[in-house]
């Protein structure tokens, strides 16, 4: 892969990989390593330390506090990120809702909220889905009501991720009901600590809390609260989900966690002598996945070559997300297979050095089923691959 980047590219891979080991704390790397979840305490913490750096928002443009950096770039930087276990960023803020409110927001919510969400100040949440709008987003139900001085919001979001550490919302209502569901939709920031907003935990099956159901009972937000114009919210959605899509294939990560695995594998005793990496099968899975992780990232490269001639990308963010959150859940089951009953019986008395490991890998099967349903189900996004692309 390095083949494939110019010598200034690979002269700025040595700079940044350098850099973030000299950043990045002992202990939160560790906690990175053992964990899919991490508090909103450890994810601040890495932000500030990035921030200071002015590399918090490294996908941002200059004019916005961003890097400035090229497409390539940016990949070379998470790729470095996670090959030292750098705890992610929170995805909401400088991911999506950043880049959502420096094109459509306006000049005082650039100016109020776009240098918190870089400093790791403010955390965020997507007010989207809900118990019968998840896939068919344009159906949902929370509505907008307008009132002298700004909106009343009714109704409830399902599935929200960090929303228990979030600060704001980045929320979609109905706001007009006499046209088709998509036109009478729009975007509003929300204060979670306002007056009828009810955060309730939703335990996932790996036994944590990392999402919620959210009720808004009466909840008033000001007119400046209202995201570009009125009924576009439909418009700024699909922004914000590309940028969502195009994150959740994580190759970064995936290929990260396949190079321990591998490790694991290579130490890990087979019944009969040897150890589980020589096995034949297994030796066939690994290859196989080798090829799926180097196809996905020259896919993400060739998105990246568009963006960098100022093409955005379109369906190719929905071919990403179902290649990507496949590999996932495919390289946690090969751990599953690799650990056997060890997976499951983990010894926490500190004779076993993979004791942790083990456990999180666990954890991480059990929580990745979601990945083929959070950001558009992996079924959503094939229609609309066989739409915009086959033509079907």
């Amino acid at each position: 892969m390095d083949s494939l980047f110019t010598d200034d590219e690979k002269a700025f891979r040595r700079h940044v990989r350098a850099s973030i080991r000299a950043m990045l704390p002992a202990d939160l790397a560790e906690k990175t390593r053992a964990g899919i979840h991490l508090s909103r305490e450890d994810m601040a913490r890495w932000n500030r330390i990035l921030d200071e750096r002015g590399w918090a928002a490294h996908h941002w443009p200059a004019a916005h506090g961003g890097t400035g950096w090229t497409p390539i770039q940016r990949f070379i930087f998470e790729s470095e990120c996670a090959d030292a276990d750098a705890p992610p960023l929170s995805v909401f803020g400088v991911y999506l809702v950043g880049p959502t409110l420096y094109t459509f927001g306006s000049e005082a919510q650039k100016a109020r909220y776009l240098p918190t969400i870089r400093s790791g100040a403010e955390f965020w949440c997507q007010g989207y889905s809900e118990a019968d709008a998840g896939s068919d987003l344009a159906s949902l139900r929370t509505t907008a009501r307008k009132v002298d001085g700004g909106w009343v919001i009714q109704g409830q979001k399902a599935w929200t991720t960090e929303g228990h550490f979030a600060d704001l919302m980045i929320c979609l209502a109905r706001t007009n009901s006499a046209v088709k569901p998509q036109a009478g939709l729009s975007l509003f920031i929300l204060d979670m600590k306002a007056p009828g907003v009810s955060v309730h935990p939703v335990i996932t099956i790996d036994g944590a809390h990392s999402v919620n159901t959210v009720f808004l009972d009466e909840v008033r937000v000001p007119d400046d609260a209202l995201v570009g114009e009125l009924d576009k919210g439909w418009t700024y959605a699909k922004f914000l989900l590309g940028h969502e899509r195009i994150n959740n294939a994580q190759v970064h990560r995936s290929r990260r966690e396949f190079t321990r695995l591998k490790a694991l594998a290579a130490r890990t005793p087979a019944p009969g002598g040897g150890v589980i990496a020589d096995l034949p099968g297994i030796r066939q899975r690994v290859a196989g996945l080798e090829v799926e992780l180097s196809a996905l990232e020259a896919t993400i490269l060739r998105i990246l070559a568009d963006q960098t001639q100022g093409r955005e990308p379109g369906p190719e963010a929905s071919i990403v997300k179902v290649i990507g959150s496949r590999l996932q859940q495919s390289i946690s089951d090969l751990a599953m297979d690799v650990m056997g009953e060890d997976g499951i019986h983990i010894t926490e008395d500190g004779s076993d050095p993979d004791a942790g490991e083990r456990r999180g890998w666990t954890e991480r099967h059990l929580f990745r089923r979601v990945v083929t349903i959070y950001a558009g189900t992996n079924e959503i996004q094939k229609t609309i691959i066989a739409r915009t692309v086959l033509g079907l």
